[in-house]
């Protein structure tokens, strides 16, 4: 992990427990923190992708929203670096 870069599993987890766990790590975020990359992958579905990119799009918190190296990651930037 680099630093700067906090990354989250959310394999195995609920929408709903994702998204508790997303708001969780962006309070608990530092002020060297610009970007959170969510690993949710895409086998088996597209409903944690799915609500990463309505729900955190238009975040307080959230700059904008960037596709990760692969297709189950999605990067919430925080902050410009």
């Amino acid at each position: 992990m680099m630093q700067g870069i906090l990354e989250l599993d959310l394999h195995g987890m609920t929408v709903w427990q994702a998204q508790n766990a997303i708001d969780a790590k962006l309070r608990s975020a530092k002020a060297g923190t610009y970007r959170l990359r969510l690993i949710h992958g895409y086998h088996g579905g597209t409903q944690l992708q799915s609500m990463i990119r309505k729900v955190y799009r238009r975040h307080p918190k959230v700059l904008r929203l960037e596709l990760g190296l692969n297709p189950g990651e999605t990067e919430l930037v925080l902050r410009e670096y």
